[in-house]
């Protein structure tokens, strides 16, 4: 276990005995007690400053869910064989308004995976300023090389048994790895057929044909990169004429790409897991949208089709030398090793598109070295921002054109970075976003709990 020394001694009592709380009730679980530990390391000042989130047992409160559902998905294949995988939806916190996170397929899957993103989700809910709560699920379910027919039966089996459990004011689902359109899709069919009711508002990342908003797939990567631009721009600069490099290739990478081009960065590397591209000329964005979201072929044919690519197999992409470091992956992919070797190469910011992808001894490394850091529970916020302004747009049976939702986007990453930076000044850490971040998430939902009394 990563985290067996627990919270620092020098780190406000509340903090160290909700830790230890954690750590005691949830062992096996080294995702979920590194996700708290990041947070509650963050908070003895807010708890300095307001005892009763102390005396209220808030910090023991806010890191049990409230709901945990665990549940078993039976399919069969398309040879006539059953499957059986297991499904979960962890409703973590309701405070600001209903569970609000997406759903992912992927092997990976399990309870403790679960836990963090949902923990995690519930701070980055809260700095939208939309009144949404935290939650998340998915299924150990991989859906690579499965027919549409198998994970159309498999999202029914699936959406079967989860249904019960959701609604427009209690819990609203969306995609995340594993998860997009025809799996939206398929899911939201089956909530229709099993409550007869035309629930827009339900699940988010619908088709733009039904329900669904302009800019939500484009919505994390650009909502990323807008962040980082207005964390240059509040250090004298903005991402013009600036060198960034992208871990991952799959959708919050491309638009992360797009969107730095838009801002006349010069993208030189993505990758998979497989390896890594360097392309010095930058990117080739319709290509590598084509490679992998039309062909959905490995990172390696860019190499073989893009004159003056540089195609390297394993390794890191992070040994390439940038400006801007933008981990848009999984979790835990930036090393300390990795962000030692970015700081060498002169990186300026980090900007974290994917979910706690930077380990805690990596982020040390940028902290002490004045790296400008943006955690992801501030800078990905992006795709659930964009899911509320869907469900929005479904309450008054509307739509919105593309410019008018990326102005909405863009206005509400402002608002997060800026809640995050003024969080940060008041408690004396000017431009630590980290600190910001988690104290002015803390802070809403603490403050939100303490009014609605023991629940």
């Amino acid at each position: 276990m990563p985290f067996s020394n627990g919270a620092r001694e020098d780190h406000h009592p509340g903090v160290r005995s909700a830790f230890e709380h954690v750590a005691r009730r949830n062992p096996d679980e080294p995702e979920f007690q590194q996700a708290v530990l990041e947070v509650l390391e963050c908070l003895s000042p807010a708890l300095s400053m307001n005892p009763r989130y102390a005396t209220e047992r808030v910090l023991e409160r806010l890191c049990e869910p409230e709901r945990q559902i665990i549940f078993r998905v039976p399919w069969r294949d398309d040879q006539g064989q059953i499957h059986v995988n297991r499904g979960f939806r962890v409703e973590f916190n309701s405070a600001l308004g209903p569970y609000k996170g997406g759903l992912r397929f992927h092997p990976s899957v399990n309870l403790g995976v679960v836990k963090f993103l949902g923990f995690e989700q519930i701070f980055k809910n809260a700095l939208t300023g939309m009144g949404i709560g935290g939650g998340k699920g998915g299924s150990d379910f991989d859906p690579k090389g499965r027919s549409d027919t198998e994970i159309e039966r498999f999202c029914q089996s699936f959406m079967t048994e989860l249904h019960r459990h959701l609604g427009e004011y209690t819990d609203i689902p969306a995609g995340d790895i594993g998860v997009g359109g025809r799996e939206i899709g398929y899911l939201f069919g089956q909530y229709r057929r099993l409550s007869n009711r035309w629930e827009a508002g339900v699940i988010t990342g619908k088709g733009l044909d039904w329900g669904g908003s302009a800019v939500r797939t484009e919505a994390t990567g650009y909502g990323t990169v807008m962040f980082t631009q207005r964390m240059l721009e509040r250090n004298g600069r903005g991402l013009d004429g600036l060198k960034v490099a992208i871990s991952g290739s799959g959708n919050v990478a491309i638009y992360a790409v797009e969107k730095a081009q838009q801002l006349g960065a010069t993208v030189v590397a993505c990758s998979d897991s497989g390896g890594y591209v360097v392309d010095e000329a930058g990117l080739d964005l319709d290509l590598l949208k084509q490679i992998k979201g039309v062909d959905r072929e490995r990172i390696s044919v860019y190499a073989d089709r893009r004159p003056g690519a540089q195609y390297v197999e394993g390794g890191s992409v992070w040994d390439v030398p940038c400006h801007v470091a933008l981990p848009c992956a999984t979790q835990n992919e930036l090393d300390a090793t990795a962000a030692k070797t970015l700081v060498n190469n002169g990186v300026l910011a980090v900007a974290e598109g994917a979910n706690m992808p930077t380990t805690p001894e990596a982020v040390q490394v940028f902290r002490e070295a004045k790296v400008l850091f943006a955690p992801g529970k501030a800078a990905n916020a992006g795709g659930v921002a964009t899911s509320v302004l869907e469900m929005r747009q479904n309450a008054r049976r509307t739509s919105w054109s593309f410019d008018h939702a990326e102005s909405e986007l863009a206005q509400t990453m402002a608002g997060i970075h800026d809640r995050c930076e003024d969080a940060a000044e008041r408690y004396g850490s000017k431009g630590d976003y980290v600190l910001g971040a988690n104290l002015a998430g803390f802070e809403m939902v603490a403050d939100a709990m303490l009014a609605q009394g023991l629940i």
